[in-house]
């Protein structure tokens, strides 16, 4: 029989245990530092679980909780939904980590099905289109539009086939700009809210064509020299407005916010950059401007004005982000309107 040698087995025990010893300690050091989550998802209204999410990472964003209920749920696509912690309460951003939030270690959410969605994209797509062709049925006078003498008949005044050109390069233009030269982040509208921007388009769309292409339409007062100002003003705002959209095309953003200021090149047309932060506002609110002038219309001086004060609101938001993001950013420019506000 052969002899074993018992100190060399006792070493290699203890080797052994020393290890696993090494191993658990560790193991429990990283774990006691490292704490998931419990995510509980919840209907605000019934307060019933729609779903318990075990294990979350501390790290986790509201995009990613999305993207693991939608895993749950299908019909759900993260764009559709909005997570709140409390049933009344504010949306909580996709950027937002679960860590920081003011909940423990087992967090409440309250779930908000925002309907069916679709992208900017389609949203600028639809908004141009229903008014390019509805304003044309009006021109070429389609029948039960005005009397049946004047189907399919032309107005005699130039004016008129002047604002149909106009209106239609103008709409022309923001679908060539939607499809080649913006730039859309990954958000969503609810489909019911695209519905209302829609009907807000082509409703003015058809009002302002109903009376400018009416049979008893008259010419502006001042005849060809309102008339040719106007559509000289309408030009040079159309152009601006597509110069100022390519220099915004080529800055550099992080995601919606841009990371660099907007500046002027040897382009004319984007020395407004000097004056005001969102000069493709300026020469859109110009553009309805010009073409109120040129036709004499009071529809499209409501549509203007009404422009005029949503896309106030957006320039002030936007350059206000301009100040506070850039220390450097020119004191001289004013939101919309040059040296104003």
């Amino acid at each position: 029989m052969e002899c074993v040698d018992l100190r060399s087995l006792f070493t290699v025990a203890h080797f052994i245990k020393a290890r696993c010893d090494h191993g658990l300690k560790a193991g429990e050091s990283k774990n006691k530092n490292y704490v998931f989550f419990e995510v509980e998802i919840l209907d605000p209204k019934s307060k019933a679980q729609l779903c318990y999410l075990d294990k979350v990472e501390p790290n986790a964003t509201i995009a990613e909780i999305k993207t693991l209920m939608h895993k749950i749920y299908p019909k759900f696509y993260p764009s559709r939904q909005a997570l709140k912690l409390h049933p009344e309460g504010k949306a909580l951003s996709d950027d937002d980590v679960l860590e920081d939030l003011p909940v423990g270690t087992t967090a409440t959410m309250f779930f908000q099905d925002l309907g069916p969605q679709l992208g900017w994209t389609m949203v600028f797509l639809a908004e141009c289109l229903g008014p390019l062709f509805i304003y044309l049925l009006f021109f070429f006078r389609l029948p039960y539009i005005y009397e049946h003498e004047f189907d399919y008949t032309r107005s005699s005044f130039k004016v008129v086939r002047l604002a149909c050109w106009c209106h239609s390069f103008h709409y022309m233009k923001r679908l060539v700009e939607t499809i080649f030269i913006h730039r859309f982040s990954d958000g969503t509208l609810p489909l019911r809210t695209i519905m209302m921007l829609c009907l807000y388009y082509w409703g003015f769309a058809a009002w302002q064509a109903y009376y400018i292409n009416h049979p008893l339409y008259t010419p502006p007062t001042y005849g060809r020299l309102q008339i040719y100002f106007a559509l000289a003003m309408f030009l040079v705002c159309e152009f601006g407005n597509f110069s100022v959209h390519l220099i915004l095309n080529r800055i550099s953003c992080n995601g919606s916010r841009p990371t660099e200021i907007p500046y002027p090149t040897n382009n004319p047309f984007t020395w407004l950059f000097f004056f005001v932060s969102c000069p493709n506002y300026t020469y859109e609110v110009g553009s309805w401007i010009s073409f109120t002038v040129m036709t004499q219309c009071v529809p499209v001086g409501v549509f203007a004005f009404l422009g005029f004060i949503q896309m106030t609101i957006w320039a002030r938001a936007k350059h206000k982000t301009y100040t506070k993001q850039f220390e450097d950013y020119p004191d001289l420019r004013t939101a919309i309107i040059p040296l104003f506000f």
